[in-house]
Order: C-alpha cells, then sequence, then structure tokens
C-alpha cells in the first residue's frame, strides 16, 4: 500500500464519495459543513495534501513556488490609483504589492513561476488547496492557514512563515521570517516622546490576531513605559481592517472622545500608513492641522507615505526583501539544504521622520 494518502483514502475514511471530497477542496460552499468537516478531519488524520497535478505532486517538481496570503487590499487606496497617471502606479503598492513583487523577482532569478493565492473566500482550507498540490513549495503569511493544515503541508513541501513571531511549538520546524516590529515602534514613539515632548498618546492598532500589529502595539507600550507615561494594556482602539476608511474612522473616533472627555491626544500612532493616511485625510477635513495640533505617524513605509501631505513619519520595514528572502529559503530547502536546521531571520527596520511629526517641514 502507498504512504501517500489518496483522495480514495480520504473518501473511504470520512465515509463520501471522491467526488464529494473534490468539492470539499474545489467548491467548500457546496458541501454541507458537517459532511466537509468530516472530509477535513479525514484529510488532516491521514495526511493528505489535494494535488492539482498528481505528475508534479509526485515528482516533486512544478517550477512553481506558492504564497498564500489573505486579501489586504484597500478600496480607498485602489480608487486613488484609478484616478492617478498609469506611470504613478508603483506610489500606490500597499505591502502585500511589495512582498509579492519581491517573491517574484527573486522566484524569476531561480527560474520559478509565482502562483498567488490571496483570498480567504471559503475558508482557510480552500486557500491551502489552492496551491499545496501545484507548488514546490510555498510561503504562507502568518495566522493565514490553521496550524494542523500547515503542520499537513509541510511533512510534503518547503514552508516558510512569514511575520509574526513564532506561534507554537508545532511549527517550530518551519523556517520563518520577520521584521523587527516592536524595535521599530519603540523607537519611534522614543522619538516622538524625547524629541518632540508629546506626552498624550493613542494607538491604534489592528486585530488581536495580527501578529505583526500586536508585536507594533508592544513595541509602543514599552517605550510609553520607559518614559514614564501611562498606557493601557490594549489599544486606545483597534481597526478591524487596517485600511484608510478604519483610520480616518479611528481618527474621527478619537477626536470626539477628547471632545467629551478632555484635550485630544498630542499624537496618534497607526500600526500601518494604510490607517495614518486615512487618519490625515479625516484630520485635514475637521480643520485639526497636522503636526501642529495632533501628530501622525504609520508603519510599512509604502511609497504612498512620502507623497501625501504632509509626509507621513513611519517606521519602513523591508518588504520587498521579505518576499526575496522567502523564496530563498525555499529554493535552499528545495536543493542541497533539505534537511537542515529550521531558519529564523529578523529583519531591521528603520525610522523614517518625516513632517506629520515636525521633523523636515518643507
Amino acid at each position: 500500500m502507498s504512504t501517500t494518502p489518496t483522495v480514495y483514502d480520504v473518501a473511504e475514511r470520512s465515509g463520501v464519495s471522491i467526488a464529494t471530497v473534490s468539492r470539499v477542496y474545489r467548491t467548500p460552499d457546496s458541501v454541507r459543513e458537517k459532511t466537509r468537516e468530516r472530509v477535513l478531519a479525514a484529510a488532516r488524520e491521514l495526511g493528505y495534501v489535494p494535488s492539482g497535478n498528481a505528475r508534479g505532486l509526485a515528482s516533486r517538481s512544478t517550477g512553481v513556488l506558492g504564497l498564500c496570503f489573505p486579501d489586504l487590499s484597500d478600496p480607498d487606496t485602489e480608487t486613488e490609483a484609478a484616478a492617478a497617471d498609469a506611470d504613478d502606479d508603483h506610489a500606490f503598492m500597499l505591502y502585500s504589492d511589495q512582498i509579492i513583487r519581491g517573491m517574484e523577482r527573486a522566484a524569476r532569478r531561480h527560474g520559478y513561476a509565482l502562483l498567488i493565492a490571496a483570498s480567504l473566500k471559503g475558508g482557510p482550507e480552500s486557500l491551502v488547496a489552492k496551491v499545496a498540490g501545484r507548488v514546490d513549495g510555498f510561503a504562507v503569511l502568518s495566522r493565514t492557514v490553521p496550524t494542523e493544515d500547515l503542520d499537513v503541508i509541510s511533512r510534503r513541501l518547503p514552508v516558510v512563515m512569514l511575520a509574526g513571531p513564532r506561534e507554537n511549538d508545532e511549527l517550530d520546524h518551519l523556517d520563518h521570517i520577520e521584521v523587527a516590529n516592536a524595535d521599530g515602534q519603540r523607537e519611534l514613539t522614543r522619538h516622538l516622546v524625547e524629541d518632540h515632548g508629546l506626552r498624550r498618546l493613542a494607538f491604534v492598532g489592528g486585530e488581536e490576531r495580527s501578529p505583526d500589529a500586536q508585536a507594533r502595539f508592544l513595541g509602543y507600550r514599552e517605550a510609553c513605559r520607559a518614559a514614564g507615561l501611562p498606557v493601557r494594556e490594549e489599544p486606545d482602539l483597534r481597526a478591524e481592517m487596517m485600511t484608510q476608511a478604519e483610520g480616518a474612522r479611528a481618527a474621527d473616533e478619537l477626536l470626539d472622545r477628547a471632545d467629551a472627555a478632555g484635550p485630544p491626544p498630542d499624537a496618534m500612532l497607526f500600526a500601518n500608513d494604510q490607517m495614518a493616511i486615512g487618519a490625515l485625510h479625516a484630520l485635514e477635513r475637521r480643520g485639526v492641522r497636522v503636526p501642529d495640533d495632533i501628530a501622525v505617524t504609520g508603519f510599512d513605509g509604502i511609497p504612498l507615505s512620502r507623497l501625501v501631505r504632509p509626509a507621513l513619519t513611519t517606521v519602513r520595514q523591508p518588504m520587498r526583501q521579505l518576499g526575496e528572502e522567502a523564496v530563498e529559503l525555499l529554493v535552499r530547502r528545495l536543493g542541497a539544504e533539505r534537511e537542515r536546521e529550521p531558519v529564523d531571520l529578523m529583519l531591521p527596520v528603520s525610522v523614517v521622520r518625516r513632517a506629520s511629526c515636525g521633523c523636515g517641514r518643507e
């Protein structure tokens, strides 16, 4: 009997037809939830990985690398890009766009194509099914795919985790790349407090399951405590989606709170640039001067951060390098270093001081 589980094994274990197993992976919404869960549980127990290319899976060579990413699009940024000149497309690239470009560049250099699954529609299992059987290895953004699914797939294919700290012992065997989120936010906060004398700070974070946003809040909290400033155990506000619209909403809410409970903050620190840019627009609509009345900062260093007015003070992270390093680790795993110990890379960041905090005013 083959040691590699097949669709037939999953069908037998879960008590359904082969066609049903196929539908679970291709069109999950067409299968009843209880049946879908039974099939996925059987697949995990057996260590089954769906294959879109049986010959490629058997030979372990498809010439393709995969990237699993949630949909991180921002409608406001897309609208701005559509209204701009075609030559300015680069200015509207977001975090995920930069990582993809880095991966594409490195993959092409090594003779690989890149397959991107950038939507969570249909659930994480559907996302995994789109790439796992069609690639030689893949990178996945931390907390995008359930641990048990990653554990199954990584028995067959090299997997690199991107962003955030290592999640748990079950994934310790995977290569992992992150950026120094806490260090960057700590230094940016220190700059606002010590160099600009700002004392009333407000931090707008992302959803709790975002490891990068959590690390950034940790750095902010550490800097506030080191400066003797009062700081909450949770961000002053959390955004469900780290978009311009959410940043504008957060800025409005922070100002409305101040109207009712005391003076507004001296500075609003946002967990990414998109939210900070949205906040700049909201503050301008309300007649609040940045940075004279309130300083605003972001994180990521997307191209748009230098084009808004005032230009945004931020922490620049090496997004393209993140993608390039992911490919390098996958290629090494597929080559002579298949059995080496897992690699942990921490990429440095840098604070970019611009007009939105009061630096470098034109």
